[in-house]
């Protein structure tokens, strides 16, 4: 099997079927020694977008209005 130059491979039928992944299905992927596991995401667990955005909230000054930010980025 070959990774793409955009790092995506193909995951064989059957091992889609035997692990229940279906298109859109979430995945993770984990090391384990010198190779990489594949697990099937629980749903309603917390992606890595959302953790970041957990991690971010609150953090801002608030100092800046939107009508601010959108000067400065407009020149």
């Amino acid at each position: 099997m070959r990774i793409t130059s955009k790092g995506q491979v193909t995951i064989p039928l059957h091992i889609r079927e035997a692990l229940g992944l279906h298109a859109n299905s979430e995945v993770e992927f984990t090391l384990d020694g010198d190779a990489a596991r594949i697990v099937k995401r629980e749903p309603g667990a917390r992606s890595r977008g959302r953790a970041l955005i957990e991690h971010m909230r609150g953090r801002g000054s608030g100092r800046l209005t939107t009508d601010d930010i959108l000067r400065l980025t407009r020149g």
